[in-house]
């Protein structure tokens, strides 16, 4: 059986933390792991961030209520669900996803959990697991999956180069440059195309 395992930000639904950083008026916000691979020292950068400017969970929750799926992203999903297992890998965290869940039907997520204080401040975090996308490919190829892995940027590329076939969806340039081994592919119908052929090579 083959599994597909896909980041969920800059893959089906915008950069939460950009579309946060508009919405607020920080710019220092917009950073993903794009700009800082180090996941924790990015998390560390947004919360000390979100404090200095007062911020707390229901602010950012309100800008995600307002936040749609990226356009197509809904039928490419339904489609892979159709065809293949799906299963959301992403370092997001249970308290944003809920909205995007709901409007891609719920397809399976693993991501981490947010640590709150009473009043809605954003203490800390809790990671599921050190590198838990690329661990969880593993764990899933010990079952005797076959897995086919598809993410943007740098937090991704330990989950493409475990899977059978890691490609990179709309990265920018210099995850490109530092990763030319995976395939890129720029919109829904070639993702789509590059795991169909991968698969059939299995």
């Amino acid at each position: 059986m083959n599994i597909i395992c896909l980041d969920l930000e800059g893959v089906l639904i915008p950069e939460i933390w950009i579309n946060f950083a508009e919405a607020v008026g920080i710019a220092e916000l917009r950073a993903t792991t794009r700009d800082i691979p180090d996941y924790d020292e990015l998390m560390q950068f947004r919360l000390k961030l979100m404090d200095q400017h007062g911020l707390k969970l229901p602010d950012i929750q309100a800008v995600i209520d307002n936040m749609a799926p990226m356009p197509g992203a809904y039928d490419f999903s339904q489609g892979l669900r159709r065809d293949y297992q799906l299963i959301i890998l992403s370092d997001t965290f249970a308290q944003f996803a809920q909205p995007m869940m709901r409007q891609l039907e719920w397809p399976t997520l693993f991501c981490h959990e947010l640590v709150v204080e009473e009043g809605g401040r954003i203490s800390g975090y809790q990671i599921r697991k050190p590198d838990h996308k690329r661990a969880t490919v593993k764990r899933l190829q010990e079952l005797n999956f076959k897995v086919i892995a598809a993410g943007d940027s740098y937090n991704d590329t330990t989950m493409l180069g475990q899977a059978e076939q890691g490609i990179l969806f709309c990265p920018p340039q210099n995850v490109i440059d530092e990763f030319p081994h995976f395939p890129v592919a720029l919109d829904y119908v070639a993702l789509r195309e590059q795991i169909d052929r991968a698969i059939s090579q299995f």
